[in-house]
């Protein structure tokens, strides 16, 4: 089974976890209370790199800014796609890797990955291409996580990687329990820079 047939056969009960879908009112305010204040300016100009099912991208648009949602999995867009629909906002939605987005240099002022960069097999040369996109004085915004399961990375590891590209990496960790619609003892965290 290829990556993106895998990702295929999870769209159908993507959104069931909390955190995934933010179909619960609390868990979806947690996340727009979260990313919301770290936009630089309104009708920023953001893209979702592993958008998944464009939970994050959707609630970003609700908010009245540009955005695009990439991910590697055709199942996963076509849900993104349906779920901007129903929420009346515009997404440019397309298919192709996070590793290696089709985007021009500059063409953004926030770059969001949420639990991506841990699975690519060259993080650093994917905060590469992610930090080219970047607008000057762009955000780039990266949740990740080192997960009971021992997979992920921890925010030292993902600091250090983001240090090789950007002058600085603030961690801050996302242990609310309303992020994620229940109690966690993994370790969870936002990366700003």
């Amino acid at each position: 089974m290829t990556t993106s047939q895998f990702w295929d056969a999870q769209a159908a009960s993507f959104d069931d976890e909390p955190d995934h879908g933010l179909r619960d009112p609390w868990v979806r305010d947690a996340w727009a209370r979260l990313l919301l204040p770290l936009m630089p300016k309104p009708g920023a100009s953001v893209v979702d790199l592993g958008c998944g099912t464009g939970s994050l991208a959707v609630l970003l648009a609700s908010a009245g800014h540009d955005v695009h949602g990439l991910d590697f999995s055709e199942q996963m867009v076509e849900a993104a796609k349906a779920k901007a629909a129903a929420a009346g906002v515009a997404v440019a939605l397309a298919t192709g890797d996070a590793a290696h987005p089709p985007y021009p240099e500059s063409s953004f002022d926030v770059v969001l990955a949420r639990h991506v960069l841990w699975a690519l097999p060259d993080p650093a040369a994917a905060l590469g291409e992610w930090v080219r996109l970047l607008r000057p004085g762009g955000v780039l915004l990266l949740v990740e996580g080192r997960w009971s399961t021992g997979a992920g990375l921890t925010s030292t590891q993902a600091r250090e990687l983001v240090l090789q590209v950007r002058a600085d990496a603030v961690i801050t960790p996302l242990d609310d329990e309303a992020l994620w619609g229940r109690p966690i003892e993994d370790e969870r965290y936002l990366l700003s820079s």
